[in-house]
Parts: structure tokens; sequence; C-alpha cells
């Protein structure tokens, strides 16, 4: 089976690992308030899972686990979890069964389109007594002449084998024809660990020949760093980072054409690598973004002629008011209910008022001068919005109202 993909050096992308961590378990025990200790089921598929740990130390009482479509190379430290009564591993990089002598109650399991090639490494199942279930389709030991008959004589215990019940007639026959059938299986084995060894070979030269020109390529760029290859560089920054941009793109865009396209065989490294590939260029994606937000020019607040704009970065609603009988200007900005404030900057300029929520500038013109000292702001008890009360520079005398007697 091949994959048409260009196999790259694994050292040129992150070595971190992704481990299951209590967070993240935590996180996805969400329909059991999020304790741990008395977890029954749990689902971890899909989250990139390059180790198995910690599991049989945490969940003890764990009876489901799924783990499908991760990364997982080896079954490991589930032996504890006594209870476990399904487990699906199915879509990692498993390839071989073992250590799971010690799930007592263990009744089906999927490994599905894993890189089981050591067939006779089911025997380890017998162990397993409760055990009806069991898938392995999708594995290179599938296609080993008398790959059925092989399993159904081994476990005894097992009802249904890739979904298709095992029948009693069946098993009577893979029982008669089991020496023969062990023999062929052995032989088969050994052909394909060969095979595995010879792709585990030619793994590490691809590696070793792209970490060589990575660093010739590392030495090259040294090399051409000298001041006057800097100040052209600069100087063709200056005449137009949009072509700068067009190329990188295009770069990008040749280099993804060469990984999916040239073939190579579906393994466990290759597979591996595929994801590291792909999550490498999502955080070169990300970065990219990142540093597009941080280089974005900070907005306009007041232009080079000295005239003061009106803003409202956050979008709130607001009111301005001319309480003619107290002689003030009143700003009602209707902030969010519950945001603190102390995320709230109030500045009032005898001209105008700017006014920073979580960082965001709202700006308005002031339809008269106002003096700065004497305005207060407060927040509403009923609304949570702020209302700021700006007096009027300008002294306004109004006439008595004559009242009646």
């Amino acid at each position: 089976m091949l994959l048409c993909h260009l196999s790259l050096d694994l050292t040129h992308f992150p070595k971190q690992l992704t481990f299951v961590t209590e967070d993240l378990v935590r996180r996805r025990a969400e329909h059991n308030n999020c304790e741990i200790f008395s977890l029954e089921e749990i689902s971890l598929h899909q989250q990139e899972i390059e180790k198995l740990e910690y599991l049989d130390k945490w969940c003890r009482d764990l009876k489901i686990l799924y783990l499908q479509n991760n990364l997982i190379p080896k079954i490991e430290n589930v032996g504890k979890l006594k209870k476990l009564e399904y487990l699906n591993v199915a879509l990692n990089n498993i390839e071989r069964i073992e250590n799971l002598e010690g799930c007592e109650e263990l009744k089906k399991l999927d490994l599905t389109a894993n890189f089981i090639g050591e067939l006779s490494s089911i025997e380890a199942l017998k162990y397993n007594i409760h055990l009806k279930e069991l898938f392995l389709v999708g594995n290179p030991c599938t296609e080993f002449e008398g790959y059925r008959e092989f399993v159904v004589a081994t476990l005894h215990q097992l009802k249904f084998l890739d979904s298709k019940e095992i029948e009693r007639s069946e098993r009577i026959q893979a029982l008669q024809n089991y020496p023969e059938v062990k023999q062929k299986i052995r032989e088969q084995e050994q052909v394909y660990l060969l095979k595995r060894t010879r792709e585990k070979e030619e793994t590490q030269r691809r590696m070793q020949e792209k970490k060589d020109k990575k660093q010739k390529q590392v030495e090259s760029e040294l090399e051409c760093n000298s001041p006057d290859s800097l100040q052209d560089k600069e100087k063709h920054q200056e005449e137009g980072d949009g072509k700068q941009e067009t190329w990188r793109t295009a770069e990008d865009d040749e280099e993804d054409r060469r990984f999916w396209e040239e073939p190579t065989p579906y393994t466990p490294e290759s597979r591996l690598e595929t994801h590291r590939y792909i999550e490498q260029k999502r955080r070169a994606k990300d970065d990219i973004r990142e540093s597009k937000k941080r280089e974005k020019p900070l907005r306009t607040l007041i232009t080079a002629e000295g005239k003061v704009l009106n803003v409202n970065v956050p979008k709130l609603y607001f009111s301005l008011k001319d309480d003619e009988e107290n002689n003030q200007i009143i700003l009602d900005l209707a902030v969010y209910r519950h945001l603190d404030s102390s995320l709230l900057d109030v500045d009032v300029q005898p001209t105008y008022i700017r006014v920073l929520v979580k960082g965001k500038p709202f700006q308005l013109v002031l339809p008269e001068e106002v003096k700065p000292d004497s305005s207060s702001a407060k927040r509403s008890q009923t609304t949570g919005h702020l209302v700021v009360s700006m007096p009027k520079a300008k002294e306004v005398i109004l006439d008595k109202q004559k009242v009646s007697t």
C-alpha cells in the first residue's frame, strides 16, 4: 500500500511527543464532573497522543477506553485496568499485541488499521479469558495465508473475529489444521519482519540525507549573511514586501506539492512524519498570523493636524446628554455589565473624552468645552454602564422660576 508524499527528515519537525496529561483527562471527563478517580468511560480519540501512560494510575475503574486515531506505537500502561471491558486503539501505529494480560475483564479489543505484522503476538491474549470480540482488519497480518484459521485456533474464547461470528465447525477445522497453519504464519512473519527492518533502515538513511542537506543549507545561509548581502536584503524588503510574501507562498506550495506527490510506503514512520509535517505547517501559519497581528498599525486617534477623531473600536452603544439644568454633559457608555472596572481607563480632556475598554479605545468629540478636573465617572448599579459627568467650562446663570402662591 502506497501513500503519495515525499519522505522528509523527521529531525526537521518538532520532536516533542504528545502525552496523556491529567488536564486532558479532566477535560474529557466532563460527564463525570471532571473527576477522574471514579471514571468508567473516557474518549481520547484524535488527540495526537504519541505515548500511552498514567491512565492505569489515575483511572483504575475504567471500563471503556477509546484511543482511536492517535499516533500510539505501543500498547502499554493499561495492564492494571482490571475492570477494563472494551479497548479501542484503532488507527494507531501499533505493531504487536502486548501488555494486556492484566486486563482481566477485557471483552472487546479493536485494533483496526494498525501495523500488526507479528500475528503470533495474539498468543498473549490467551490469558484474557473473557475476550469475545477481536478486530484486526486493516493490519498487514490479515493478508497472511491462514490468518483467520490461526487466530480462531489460538484464541479458544473468541466468539467474533473482524465482526464475523466464529462457528463451531470453523473452530474444529482450524484446530485440526493448526500445526500446518502455524508453520505458514511463522514463515510469513519472518518475511514481513525482514521487510520492516529494511523499511526502518531506509527511513534512517533518508533522515541522514535530509539532515546533511539541511546542514549545508544552514552553512550557505551563514555565508550569505555578509554585511553587503544584508544591505541588499534590506533594500529588497524596502522595494516591496508583497513580492517576498508571494515568493514565500509559491515556495511553500512547491514544497507541499513535492511532499504529497512523491510515493512513500505506508509505515508507522511515514504516518508520524506526515502528522509532524502537517503540524509544522499549521504552526508556521499561526506564527505568520500572530506576527501580522503584532505588526498591525495603531489606530489613529488624533491626526497630524491635531484634529480629534471619533472612534469606537469596542463597538459599544452610547448616549451623550446635554444636562442644561446642571450645566453638564453626561456620557452613558454601555460597557459589559460584568466587566471589571479595573479594565476601564477614562481620560477626559476639555474638548473630547477617551475611554479604553480592555485596551480598545472609545473616543468622542464633545459639543462644548468641559472641565476635566471637575468631571466624575461611575458605574451604574442597575445596568453596569459607565456614566461620565463632565461640567461645562462656560458658566450659565439660569433665571429663577416664579413659584405661584
